[in-house]
């Protein structure tokens, strides 16, 4: 499965936001956003989007920086904090329709390299618009003119690559986002960025390297560690895939991805035992998906051995 780049403003996710309503369930969720020094961030989109169908909904927090996402589906939930001038967190919440979830509260941090005038707002916000309705060549007309107008602006150069990336031209991403390496050497989220363009050329072995360039106690995003130990695991590297898919799911308890990943490595390893608990740990928090089906199927076949 492809891997979305990681871009740090509101243009980084594109989701089918159909008009039936597949999501629909029961349960809820809400939450607060804050800025890194903990003050209530308004006007921050809140997407939610139902891991099965691929739909979802869009919320926008409050003065107060509090949102809320009312009759949702029991599953896998996607939910992206998005404003502009800040850097977007991703995360995976496991929701049931019964199951009354705890507040989220979540901090956004202020995007390096970017002053926010009114003229380069006017133009961030036209050109995510053009990207979010996936006119990618107008999209990067307006990053570019961006650019030549504010030089220093260097991160939208992660947006620039984000839209090759989009066309699957992962050759022109990668330049795009080395150019905010050449600035910013140490910025994780462009170098996964480029570790996921190789991982799209099917060059797992030079992804690896990209993805390896991280320190490992510096990655404290679930989804990160989660796609670097799946890359692990598909070169046969158990022992390295454990490391970073279990890390994924102590940081967040309830990420099914990485628990069920989890859970093959473990088999994988031949460690029965964990890969029983891992197992019926995904159960606690998913019972009744057609991939909660799957996992009975795997109990029953290790609880044999």
């Amino acid at each position: 499965m492809k891997k979305a780049a990681l871009i740090v403003f509101s243009v980084v996710c594109i989701f089918a936001f159909l008009s039936g309503q597949e999501y629909k369930g029961k349960a809820r969720l809400f939450g607060t956003v804050f800025d890194q020094d903990g003050k209530p961030l308004d006007d921050v989109k809140v997407k939610l989007v139902y891991a099965d169908s691929n739909t979802g909904f869009e919320v926008t927090t409050d003065k107060q920086g509090r949102w809320t996402g009312a009759w949702l589906r029991s599953g896998t939930w996607y939910i992206d904090f998005e404003k502009v001038g800040y850097e977007t967190k991703k995360i995976s919440v496991a929701v049931a329709e019964l199951e009354k979830k705890p507040e989220i509260k979540i901090n956004l941090r202020k995007a390096a390299g970017l002053v926010l005038s009114d003229e380069v707002k006017k133009l961030l916000t036209e050109a995510n618009q053009q990207y979010e309705a996936q006119n990618y060549q107008a999209a990067l007309a307006g990053y570019k003119t961006l650019l030549e107008k504010n030089p220093a602006a260097y991160i939208i150069w992660k947006n620039v690559g984000a839209c090759y990336f989009a066309q699957e031209q992962y050759e022109q991403a990668e330049e795009a986002f080395k150019k905010v390496l050449e600035k910013s050497p140490d910025d994780t989220d462009a170098i996964i960025a480029v570790g996921n363009c190789y991982a799209n050329r099917n060059q797992t072995e030079k992804a690896m390297e990209w993805y390896s360039k991280i320190e490992f106690e510096k990655i404290n995003d679930p989804i990160v560690l989660y796609n670097i130990g799946n890359n692990y695991f598909k070169l046969s590297k158990f022992e390295e895939a454990l490391k970073y898919l279990r890390r994924s799911v102590e940081l967040q308890k309830d990420f099914l991805d990485g628990i069920y990943q989890l859970g093959l490595v473990y088999t994988s390893l031949q460690r029965i035992p964990d890969a029983v608990t891992t197992f019926e740990m995904y159960l606690k928090y998913d019972p009744d998906s057609p991939q909660a089906s799957q996992v009975r199927s795997f109990l029953n076949d290790l609880k044999k051995k």
